[in-house]
């Protein structure tokens, strides 16, 4: 489904990534470990359209994202790709509702069909009794589910998820970890995920070592 060729990123003569080859087939969990500065994020934006490799090329679909670029490019990664941060990135004067709704409108989506698949997600996700509730009134535990909603909305091929549980407790971390398994399960959902977390990475499908720039 997603393959990446011989991706480099230079920064000025600063080699960040060397050669990277990396094929995730639909339904996967891959996780992407390493030491900080081996070059997981890079990696990930790159995978996820919010950068562009030095060489190389990226496909998804049959679609090479590397030819992508302006308005085509932010249109398919608004339809094809879901993005979780570790800070959330919440609109702070919006609802969970509304948060999760923005994908969709960008998209030109109906509104009440946009709407009803929204709170159809915060409900699957446990937040049914939230959907009106502002950021500053949910947990960092359901602020990141609204995040995982939202990035689902659009129905996308793939999800990147940089440092997911970075900044939740252990028991909240576990809990999104498993959402992300029953979401594989139940949609066949594909996740890239870039995590520190030594005890949960093991959890996926798939893990890759990234050292130095490279997937040893």
């Amino acid at each position: 489904m997603l393959t990446a060729r011989n991706v480099t990123k230079n920064y000025s003569n600063l080699p960040i990534l060397k050669g990277v080859d990396i094929t995730v087939s639909k339904g996967e969990i891959v996780t992407i470990v390493g030491s900080s500065g081996a070059g997981k994020s890079t990696l990930l934006h790159i995978l996820g359209t919010l950068d562009q490799p030095t060489q190389g090329e990226v496909w998804l679909n049959n679609v090479n994202l590397t030819g992508l670029s302006g308005n085509a490019l932010a249109d398919f990664r608004n339809r094809h790709i879901g993005f979780i941060f570790q800070f959330h990135h919440l609109l702070p004067e919006f609802s969970a509702l509304e948060n999760v709704c923005v994908p969709g409108f960008i998209a030109g989506t109906r509104s009440s069909e946009v709407k009803e698949k929204a709170a159809f997600l915060l409900k699957t996700l446990g937040l049914g009794h939230r959907l009106e509730h502002k950021p500053s009134a949910l947990s960092g535990g359901e602020q990141q589910r609204v995040a995982v909603a939202r990035a689902l909305i659009n129905n996308p091929d793939v999800v990147m998820a940089d440092e997911p549980t970075g900044n939740l407790d252990s028991r909240n971390a576990r809990e999104l970890h498993n959402m992300f398994l029953q979401l594989r399960d139940q949609f066949q959902q594909t996740f890239i995920i870039v995590t520190h977390n030594e005890e949960l990475a093991p959890l996926s499908d798939r893990q890759l070592l990234m050292k130095d720039g490279k997937i040893i």
